[in-house]
């Protein structure tokens, strides 16, 4: 997919922020960015990560959309108050985290306004990094509805009971049974969090009940290897995973 586009095809996309309903009725901030010409389009949902609703959300939806996709992400931070990414996801932090049935709730909301977009084709996946990552997977289990999900090295998906708080209180892995839709997972090898074997626990997990999965592992990259404004970047495995990545959108969202 990546560097694949015609020199003769049109290209061209809208990109703004708009304001969608939430969990609990809440209305929330959320960044859309989507192709224009001729639909229909697949969707995605793109969850934020602990850093916060920041610039490299907005780029990485504005990547997918580079590539065909109606992209919208919510901003699940925004009960926090409003400032610079740094300020309101230490805010977060600083409460206990954003609470899991908030995300889910504000990812419900975000598939339902894609679904309900005229230029839509009707499918829809989900996407988030790091715990992100972690609630693109919950939202697989928790909410019906998604075509696809990518859990890019989301971690405390394996968590023990001492480690569980009000805002978090189930262990993702222990929805497993509920996982709707095929799951692509995106590791690091050097990563710590998750670590190598709580990606296999994961697996195991998912074997266990039968899921539709793919998980890749990359070694000489650790935790947030997409992020290419850090010293994390890896650009060799960021853009085999982003292929892939790509790939697997195609194949269950065209």
């Amino acid at each position: 997919m990546w560097n694949k586009l015609r020199t003769d095809a049109y290209e061209g996309m809208l990109a703004e922020t708009i304001k969608m309903t939430g969990y609990n009725g809440d209305s929330i901030h959320a960044y859309i960015s989507r192709p224009l010409g001729e639909g229909p389009f697949p969707s995605i949902v793109l969850v934020p990560h602990m850093p916060g609703w920041d610039e490299y959300c907005r780029e990485t939806a504005r990547r997918f959309t580079q590539h065909g996709y109606i992209t919208v992400c919510p901003d699940i931070y925004c009960r926090f108050g409003h400032g610079t990414p740094d300020e309101i996801s230490l805010k977060a932090r600083e409460s206990g985290g954003v609470a899991d049935d908030s995300v889910m709730g504000d990812c419900e909301g975000a598939l339902k306004y894609l679904r309900d977009m005229p230029a839509s084709n009707g499918k829809v996946g989900v996407i988030g990094m790091c715990s992100g990552g972690r609630h693109a997977f919950m939202a697989a289990c928790k909410v019906n509805g998604f075509d696809a999900a990518v859990d890019c090295w989301g971690g405390r998906v394996v968590v023990s009971k001492e480690n569980l708080t009000p805002a978090n209180p189930v262990a993702p892995i222990d929805y497993t049974k509920d996982l709707s839709c095929p799951l692509l997972g995106i590791f690091g090898n050097d990563d710590q969090f998750p670590t190598p074997e709580e990606v296999n626990i994961h697996e195991e997990e998912l074997k266990k009940y039968g899921k539709d999965y793919t998980f890749y592992r990359y070694d000489n990259a650790g935790h947030g290897f997409w992020y290419y404004h850090t010293d994390r970047y890896r650009p060799v495995q960021a853009m085999d995973s982003w292929e892939k990545t790509f790939d697997f959108f195609e194949k269950h969202l065209r």
